[in-house]
């Protein structure tokens, strides 16, 4: 129906909008990878700080049984901050301008650990305590044992939160763009001021696929770092099918 439609010159309203955001983000696609890179530029630290940072909050919280739910309880928290007046607030705090790059990634960073936090407390907490105790009668010391058992074993865990934290901070970053900040973001702003759907439409989308782009550059990246999941679960299924027989 649409290809007779299309043949007779008459193409459906909704199809011509769509056509012309394409077209809107075809002659504006220099500013749209410009932004692009610039929302990577401030999302990307962001990410990886909140890994670096919340691993050892988790793994001190997992020490301190007594105070685990309130230290991860506590971060989680902090998500519970609205991110605009987090981004305003937090230049007071770092003595940065408000449009400063490091002040959109130590807020990003916070709402990471609120959501990495978690992740990481239960995925150190599943390694089994007898898988411990054989690496300590084995030589290992804390420090040891904790790069080269607890955190591989962990891995999965920490894997599912950081795939959590990259789309939610993909996300946000979006809306230091209310600040003056040039992130993919500022697509929505100006389409807005200047009444281009076009802008705002082709915005979203690339948000969106950027989120989905990092999301499938780290599952590859866990792919590779831990092969033997892959096994796992092939193990899984053909356990399933021989109980299916």
């Amino acid at each position: 129906m649409a290809s007779r439609l299309i043949l007779h010159g008459q193409i459906p309203e909704p199809a011509m909008e769509f056509l012309d955001w394409l077209r809107w983000g075809l002659n504006n696609a220099d500013r749209v990878l410009t932004l692009t890179l610039e929302h990577l530029a401030l999302s990307l630290p962001a990410i990886l700080a909140s890994l670096v940072v919340s691993v050892p909050i988790a793994a001190a919280a997992n020490r301190i049984r007594v105070l685990r739910e309130v230290i991860v309880s506590g971060t989680g928290l902090l998500y519970a901050i609205p991110s605009l007046p987090l981004f305003i607030v937090l230049p007071i705090i770092l003595g940065t301008g408000v449009r400063d790059t490091i002040n959109v990634i130590v807020a990003l960073t916070l709402f990471g650990i609120s959501l990495m936090v978690r992740s990481a407390a239960d995925g150190l907490a599943a390694v089994p305590e007898h898988v411990r105790l054989a690496a300590t009668a084995q030589g290992f010391s804390a420090w040891r044992r904790f790069l080269g058992v607890d955190l591989p074993l962990a891995g999965p865990a920490l894997l599912a939160g950081l795939r959590v934290v990259s789309v939610s901070t993909i996300s946000l970053v979006s809306v230091s763009a209310v600040l003056g900040v040039q992130s993919l973001g500022s697509l929505f702003t100006d389409g807005f001021q200047r009444s281009i759907v076009g802008s705002i439409v082709i915005g979203i989308l690339a948000t969106a696929l950027l989120a989905l782009l990092i999301d499938l550059i780290l599952v590859l990246v866990g792919r590779l770092l831990m092969p033997w999941t892959r096994m796992e679960r092939l193990s899984g299924r053909a356990a399933a099918r021989g109980r299916g027989r």
